[in-house]
């Protein structure tokens, strides 16, 4: 009995964020993570004192030691261990403590650790913030709804970046001073200047190629809007579709609401969508 009570009384503290202590802990869980993902990039600073880069190393070892007691007790007094060690706050704190230890055989893979930044994704449930998850699966579901017009669009974009690479191949390849030695470097070239990024290692040398690139540069500007337009098509559709309104204060609910969180009012039902009869 005194074991179940423990494991009761640590459950409300990690897992519960409405208790004063389990909102403490949660505030603590933060800041160590943030702190942990400050101390990996400050390691990376070239030119800094032995003393600091002791004291940095220090504390890394603390807050995986930290992380590694906190994930433990999460399997510990967790009511399904198995479902909480695959879910993905499970993965994510199992991420959070493997790297260093990792280290000792890969050097290299101690800055995974920075994957620590997803479990500040905490914070939405510690300050009740999940409003804004509504908000965030509201773009998701658009991006899902947009999928087929974007990947088309990707598409469009391979094959026309290919013809263009090409091009400007047959137009510079005959110049001696051209930078255009392959079509790979031409597709390459084309997929810089479509996308507006222009790192200028290569330019074309001819009075052809120079104005064909001008053309490239000015489609690049209509060709980022394209997939930006189709998202906020998509964006405003679903918005108006999960749009409800409380009929006795006017604000905004969530879709599956059965009551107004601001006046506490019973909302009806949202009628079902009327399918197409079949023929």
């Amino acid at each position: 009995m005194k074991q179940q009570a423990l494991k009761q009384k640590i459950y409300e503290i990690i897992f519960e964020a409405d208790t004063f202590w389990g909102k403490t802990f949660d505030v603590t869980l933060i800041i160590a993570i943030a702190s942990s993902i400050l101390v990996v990039i400050l390691e990376t600073q070239p030119g800094l004192p032995q003393k600091y880069t002791l004291a940095l190393t220090v504390l890394e070892y603390v807050f995986t030691f930290f992380f590694t007691a906190e994930y433990a007790l999460r399997i510990y007094c967790s009511p399904r261990p198995r479902r909480y060690i695959l879910s993905f706050f499970g993965i994510i704190d199992l991420l959070a403590t493997l790297p260093l230890y990792l280290a000792f055989f890969f050097p290299g893979i101690r800055y995974v650790m920075v994957l620590r930044s997803f479990r500040l994704i905490r914070v939405f449930r510690v300050f009740k913030l999940f409003n804004f998850l509504n908000e965030g699966n509201l773009l998701l579901h658009s991006l899902r709804a947009s999928f087929n017009k974007i990947f088309v669009f990707f598409l469009f974009v391979v094959v026309l970046v290919i013809s263009i690479g090409t091009v400007m191949f047959i137009v510079e390849s005959g110049h001696p001073e051209s930078g255009f030695t392959d079509i790979f470097t031409s597709i390459y070239w084309a997929t810089v200047t479509l996308t507006t990024v222009g790192y200028g290692d290569i330019t074309p040398v001819t009075v052809l190629g120079r104005f064909l690139s001008t053309l490239v540069m000015l489609m690049g500007y209509t060709i980022i809007a394209v997939p930006t337009g189709i998202v906020s098509a998509a964006i405003i559709d679903n918005s108006r579709r999960s749009r409800r309104l409380c009929t006795n204060c006017g604000r905004h609910l969530d879709q599956k609401a059965r009551y107004c969180k601001y006046c506490g009012h019973k909302v009806e039902p949202q009628p079902k969508e009327d399918k197409p009869e079949s023929k």
